[in-house]
């Protein structure tokens, strides 16, 4: 692309977001590069084969729930199906309610299914003291951790301890699965139901046309099958795949080796902070061993890391293990089912912790500059973090085509036939290539709201800057009432100047007609309208409401989950 030298303050930030783009799809295409599964083994039969001296002793896993504001209830369905589990030889399983809110109804609910139940005086470290606070009262060998709305399924241990076996595995990851995902109506009943026969024929043709069209099909975008089933999976041919939390099977002996060592050098590093470097010097020695009991006191022993992104950001500490090596796998199959965001309320708080939480260990403890990582690690992460930069490059994407469609000046020189010879076969190997590397899963609903989320995502990037603590807050299961239109005011802004810019533009070609100013006209009109479409699609999910036959809720009195149909 040739700039215009006439317009650098232009062109050049443009150039720089496109650089930054390219960047991330370069990172992208390295994650989805190949893929080599971790052969899966059989169950073992005893402790022994995944434990030093285990014996013929049987194997001990605790289940852990942890729970701070969710229904009861909601639990009470989740501890239901961890008791269902089974495997195929003598095995010890004990389940526990980690209750951080202290409720005596989720007492009684724990007392009822008569599983073990914990809580604590405070609510330090978030979910991460939690586990922690589990940890000190359980003694499994294997953990599995759970969300207080994730119902595992009976094969969950019978398919993943085998893993297990080789004795540098510290945690299995299970892909995550919404089960109650909004189906959506398609657009031939949608307008039969609106208008009669006359409208379904129009749906049909429509359709035939275009392809199916589901009207509140996931209107937040929260299937996983392309996190889980691409992205994460084929990390595992680097040892790369992370903890999601939720549907993870996790090796104690990894995660206490992980925190202790974490533990000594966190008390070593503030211990060199505040001593003498002459070691041998005895007013020295006297002044560092004051200085280390003290620290050894007052740091945190940490098995999960306290921090709102525990999970991923224990990942990097074990992986960065240069003693211990320890591996991650990613088992493809789905091993239980989960309650998904039902409101725009909930999805943005999801998101948002999310993004802060992961800026925020980029900015702190950044993984790139960790030893331990092997290259490809590193770049694995790399995608990670860096997708979560996006919207300071969307954001000159969103403007420049309004700038151009206002201003009549465009960031490139001209419009040549040789600009489209060189964008058009770009494009369009890009979208075969992203095809052919996801497996063909469609993810354009999901690009679009990548782009139409960058001012949540700012905002969380704002918080990290200033240092603000990223709060956790558990995401609602239940839906609230009413639009969400106050959280998406940017988006409708984009949309309104799009329509602005582009009245504008076209005025001006009418009354001073410019040959070279049309082509100009069409592609900055075209990019404007997809971004602006792109804001439609978040705009709409935060009117979105479910129809009655869609709805999912806890009958409390009988005890009952389930889905109107």
């Amino acid at each position: 692309m040739s700039l215009n030298y006439d317009a650098l303050w232009f062109s050049i930030p443009v150039v720089c977001a496109e650089t930054c783009a390219f960047i991330g799809m370069i990172l992208f295409f390295n994650n989805l590069w190949s893929i080599r599964d971790v052969t899966p083994q059989p169950p073992p039969q005893s402790r022994g084969e995944l434990v030093s001296d285990g014996g013929e002793h049987p194997l001990s896993v605790d289940i852990f729930i942890p729970t701070y504001t969710e229904d009861p209830e909601l639990t009470r369905y989740s501890i239901q199906d961890a008791k269902k589990i089974t495997y195929p030889y003598e095995i010890e399983i004990n389940i526990y309610v980690l209750d951080d809110g202290n409720r005596a109804q989720m007492r009684k609910v724990a007392s009822q299914e008569n599983v073990h139940y914990i809580t604590r005086d405070s609510n330090v470290g978030y979910k991460a003291g939690n586990l922690r606070n589990a940890l000190e009262h359980s003694t499994g060998d294997f953990v599995v951790i759970l969300d207080s709305d994730t119902r595992p399924f009976p094969t969950i241990l019978e398919n993943t301890l085998g893993y297990f076996k080789d004795s540098d595995v510290a945690w299995v990851q299970t892909p995550q699965w919404f089960y109650d995902i909004p189906e959506g109506v398609t657009l031939d009943v949608l307008l039969d139901r609106r208008f009669g026969r006359g409208g379904k024929c129009i749906g049909q043709l429509v359709q035939k046309v275009v392809g199916s069209i589901s009207i509140g099909k996931d209107p937040f975008v929260s299937d996983p099958k392309l996190f889980y089933d691409v992205i994460l999976r084929r990390r595992n041919r680097a040892n790369a795949s992370f903890c999601c939390g939720a549907g993870s099977i996790h090796r104690r002996d990894a995660v206490m080796e992980g925190a202790l060592k974490a533990y000594a050098q966190q008390i070593q590093a503030n211990v060199d902070a505040y001593t003498c470097r002459e070691p041998d010097h005895e007013k020295c020695r006297a002044v560092s061993n004051a200085v280390t009991q003290e620290f050894s006191i007052s740091t945190e022993f940490t098995p999960y890391k306290f921090h709102v992104s525990e999970d991923i950001y224990t990942s990097i500490v074990l992986q960065s293990d240069i003693e211990r090596n320890w591996k991650s796998v990613l088992h493809p199959h789905v091993e239980s089912k989960m309650l998904s965001p039902r409101d725009m309320h909930s999805w943005a708080m999801q998101r948002y912790k999310y993004a802060g939480g992961t800026l925020d260990i980029l900015r702190n403890d950044n993984p790139l500059f960790r030893t331990g990582l092997t290259f490809q690690q590193k770049l694995m992460y790399a995608m990670t973090f860096w997708s979560y930069l996006a919207p300071l490059w969307n954001c000159i994407f969103i403007a420049a085509p309004l700038i151009a469609l206002f201003t009549g000046i465009s960031p490139i020189s001209s419009y040549s036939n040789e600009f489209f010879l060189h964008l058009i076969p770009f494009l369009v190997v890009h979208e075969c290539a992203t095809a052919l590397g996801t497996w063909g899963i469609d993810n354009r609903k999901g690009r679009m709201l990548n782009l139409a989320f960058f001012s949540f995502n700012l905002r969380a990037m704002w918080a990290v800057m200033c240092g603000r603590e990223i709060q956790f807050h558990v995401t609602p299961k239940q839906r609230r009432s009413g639009d969400f239109l106050y959280l998406v005011w940017p988006q409708i802004c984009v949309v309104a100047l799009t329509m602005i810019a582009m009245c504008w533009a076209t005025a001006v070609q009418i009354i001073n007609p410019d040959p070279r100013q049309t082509a100009a006209l069409v592609v900055n009109g075209f990019w404007a309208a997809t971004n602006a479409y792109a804001m439609t699609v978040l705009i709409g999910a935060a009117l979105w409401k479910p129809s009655k036959d869609s709805l999912i809720r806890i009958d409390v009195k009988n005890r009952r989950w389930f889905r109107k149909v």
